[in-house]
């Protein structure tokens, strides 16, 4: 999303007092999102920012003189409120301010630090929804900051940032200083991962699907079970890049009856040459299907062109007729998908409403270190 369309939508939310018609207003942008707002807390870091905003509706200028006035000058300090109001505050030309008063704050004594709020998460809300990826990254990489973004969902917001620019390639490097990192005793963190695995889907190339297995094989010798969306992404990838084998093991722990999960084992068989394999799998939601039940176990059209192929290949008569009476039955029930396809539902964004510190903040409890409750599909 470019700067000026952030100003006009900003500019746009100002005159808006209901925060449901705000938080639809921002998703204009093309840019193909895989966490929604409530998954990673920016819905609520806007409930924050809206109150804040009218707090300082009379004061916000001199508030920012003054934050300027004291980053500049040795003997002042920034305080967490401070800090606080003006992440809430920050317009696209505050970025600078923010960044330097982020430094300053966390190079401050920390004795004369009482509070316990955890201003990571918030920070990175503040960049992900002024839509700042170069400044995240900066202030994410500052040696200054050390310690400020140590929390799991700092980093999941923050590599969702990424992602949604393309910049897969530096999703990588933060992924590496997560690692580094192992914040909570784990080298893994299943929401960051996740993300990485769709970067390398996104990609596409050797390069990537090397990354990918490589990063798999870590997981497996560590007994790390990832999530399905992770898992998919990686079969996914897999069968682009002509590994259907490695697509069918990446599989084999999930359970079959989840959508994905059924159409990449279809496929992958399909293209291991193990017709007799795939038609099993295909039959098998004739026999549980109910054609009365609203969600269908269905395969996607680019699933029954993906055997039908295979079928060809083969030149063999029995197999072709086989899967002739199979994909007529298929079709008779409605059970062949033409309206999405792997990709698409790969990539659906990934919703779940969380208790963000934000919600904490307003409502003035005690904050403690927070996780989340997004799931994947």
């Amino acid at each position: 999303m470019s700067l000026f369309v952030n100003l006009t939508m900003r500019n746009s939310l100002r005159h808006i007092n209901s925060f449901n018609i705000a938080r639809n207003a921002i998703h204009t942008s093309k840019v193909q999102c895989l966490y929604a707002p409530s998954a990673i807390g920016v819905d609520a870091y806007l409930q924050t920012r809206k109150r804040v905003k009218e707090q300082f509706v009379s004061y916000s200028e001199k508030f920012r003189n003054k934050m300027n006035e004291f980053v500049g000058d040795e003997k002042n300090m920034i305080f967490t409120e401070d800090l606080k109001n003006m992440v809430h505050l920050a317009e696209p030309a505050d970025l600078q301010l923010v960044l330097d008063m982020i430094k300053k704050f966390n190079s401050q004594n920390t004795e004369f630090r009482f509070g316990s709020f955890v201003f990571g998460p918030v920070v990175m809300r503040m960049f992900h929804f002024l839509d700042a990826p170069n400044e995240a990254l900066q202030c994410f990489f500052d040696p200054a900051n050390n310690g400020f973004f140590d929390q799991l969902i700092s980093f999941q917001i923050l590599l969702d940032l990424l992602y949604n620019h393309e910049m897969y390639e530096e999703m990588y490097k933060v992924f590496e200083k997560v690692q580094e990192k192992q914040i909570n005793m784990t080298k893994f963190p299943k929401y960051p991962v996740v993300l990485v695995f769709a970067a390398c889907y996104k990609q596409n190339t050797p390069q990537s699907f090397a990354y990918a297995s490589k990063l798999w094989t870590e997981m497996s010798s560590t007994g790390t079970s990832p999530l399905r969306r992770a898992a998919g992404f990686f079969a996914a990838l897999a069968l682009k890049q002509g590994a259907p084998h490695v697509a069918l093991e990446a599989i084999s722990s999930q359970k079959q009856h989840y959508v994905t999960i059924r159409n990449i084992k279809a496929m992958g068989l399909a293209a291991t040459g193990r017709i007799d394999d795939a038609f099993p799998v295909l039959r098998a939601v004739l026999d549980v299907d109910n054609p009365a039940q609203k969600d269908k176990h269905t395969f996607f059209e680019d699933t029954i062109e993906t055997v039908r192929k295979a079928v060809d290949k083969s030149n063999d008569k029995d197999l072709h007729q086989e899967f002739t009476n199979i994909e007529r039955a298929l079709r008779d029930r409605n059970l062949i998908d033409n309206s999405q396809s792997l990709d698409t539902l790969l990539n659906n964004e990934i919703r779940g409403e969380r208790k963000s510190q934000d919600q904490r903040f307003q409502a003035k409890r005690p904050f403690t270190r927070q996780r989340t409750v997004a799931r994947p599909f």
